[in-house]
């Protein structure tokens, strides 16, 4: 799988759990992913502050993206 293929895996994750985290006032971008296996991203907005961030990233926003790329090993949050 080449770079692009697997950014837009990544990119069609986030879309899926994007619309979850707008409800509460939040959002994520992709920032990037490093080897083909780790990739960064940045939680927005009510997202930054929230106290279950961690949760949401590991349980909602990893899970995905592992279900569309099965060779990401993990997702790190990246704080501004």
């Amino acid at each position: 799988m080449t770079d692009q293929e697997l950014n837009q895996k990544v990119e069609d994750a986030l879309d899926e759990i994007r619309p979850f985290l707008q409800s509460d006032g939040g959002d994520i971008s992709l920032l990037g992913i490093d080897d083909g296996k780790v990739v960064r991203v940045q939680l927005e907005g009510a997202c930054v502050g929230c106290s279950v961030n961690q949760m949401t990233l590991k349980s909602g926003v990893e899970m995905t993206i592992k279900k569309y790329a099965p060779q990401i090993d993990e997702v790190i949050n990246v704080v501004a």
